[in-house]
């Protein structure tokens, strides 16, 4: 059955209004407001942003930034693009040169999110500097949002791409037990690749990939899924640089072929990943070992996050079982009505009643879909 999700009519109909506005990229920077200002004084027709990146090798972060440049070129208003290398020391300094030099609105994917100290460091040194702060995509505690009138995040609800991940995962294996049991023994072993300790996203996605699959394989009479190392208490493999990298999910799953293989009759049946990147490195590693091969009905299901374009091909193929719907073009298109409203000297959460906006705080949540063959 196909069941593809388009992406949301909203996220086009935001992304061609605002493409309309016109405009380029050369506007002269105006002076921030004073220290202590909270809020915009009038139109600021020349604006001049500041977009943070976490890391512009990040597969996902790339479609952003790319469809966050044409929101922005759209808008009419100067705007420089930083890379923080996944390094926080280095993401805080850019983000001070920036106040210093000038800039007047802050567009930041926060490095680090394990605790909410840095995004609170620059939250604070926005209000410092009376100018907006927009972060994105890594969440971190409402307090910081809550802690300033002129910041906001836009993003998604971490624990909704594990449960739809977790919920996927659990309806294929009830349709194709047999056929996944590759050893017969009646159950289900899997790897589950992690992104980043203490990451909001990574920690939902971990968990509730697996708790939600299960609670699917259990309704229908199935034992829980079974991680492949039984000395392996986390029950992960977690990229120890926090990139979310196809290359670590390519190492682990190398080594692990080298003792789980079909001729040793303990296959590894299942692969979840935290992201469509990791997922497409646990493949590379499956097709050197003679898997998941264009039309070859020798295929361990994969699954991901984030719907990139090359997943969504392997998935058409075949070559991969299903990813979670992130989308980058409705995530810029929604920073860029917020964008907008700092143009406009409005506030900055105007012009936001069509987003699902958390009760306590300036977060708007973007919706995932599901994408499976």
């Amino acid at each position: 059955m196909n069941k593809k999700i388009p992406a949301l009519a909203l996220a086009l109909t935001m992304t061609a209004s605002l493409a309309a506005c016109g405009g380029n990229n050369g506007g002269t920077a105006s002076t921030p407001a004073p220290a202590g200002s909270t809020a915009p004084a009038g139109q600021q027709s020349d604006l001049k942003v500041g977009v943070f990146y976490y890391n512009f090798a990040d597969a996902y972060i790339s479609t952003v930034r790319s469809a966050m440049d044409a929101q922005l070129d759209g808008l009419g208003v100067t705007y420089q693009n930083f890379d923080a290398q996944t390094n926080q020391g280095e993401q805080t300094n850019q983000v001070n040169t920036a106040i210093t030099d000038g800039y007047n609105l802050l567009i930041v994917n926060v490095v680090e999110n394990a605790s909410p100290d840095a995004a609170q460091n620059m939250a604070d040194a926005a209000k410092a500097a009376g100018i907006p702060i927009i972060f994105f995509n890594r969440d971190f505690d409402a307090s910081v949002i809550q802690s300033y009138d002129q910041s906001a995040f836009v993003g998604t609800d971490p624990a909704e791409a594990g449960h739809m991940q977790g919920q996927a995962i659990g309806e294929y294996l009830v349709e194709n037990y047999d056929a996944v049991d590759l050893n017969g023994d009646g159950k289900i072993s899997y790897v589950m690749f992690k992104g980043q300790e203490g990451n909001p996203e990574a920690e939902m996605r971990t968990q509730y990939g697996v708790e939600d699959a299960n609670t699917v394989l259990e309704a229908a009479g199935k034992p829980d899924l079974e991680f492949y190392d039984a000395q392996n208490e986390k029950k992960y493999l977690v990229d120890q640089t926090g990139a979310w990298s196809s290359q670590a999910a390519t190492d682990y799953m190398n080594t692990i072929l080298g003792q789980y293989n079909d001729g040793n009759n303990n296959m590894v049946e299942l692969v979840i990943a935290n992201n469509d990147g990791m997922a497409e490195g646990a493949i590379s590693a499956l097709q050197q070992a003679g898997y998941n091969q264009p039309g070859s009905d020798k295929v361990i299901p994969v699954y991901g996050v984030d719907a990139m374009a090359s997943a969504v091909e392997k998935i058409d193929e075949g070559i991969m079982a299903g990813t979670v719907k992130q989308d980058g073009e409705a995530m810029a298109a929604t920073i860029a009505t917020l964008v907008q409203n700092v143009k406009d000297g409005a506030a900055l959460m105007d012009n936001t009643d069509q987003y699902v906006v958390d009760s306590d705080a300036a977060k708007i949540r973007v919706p995932y879909a599901m994408y499976t063959k």
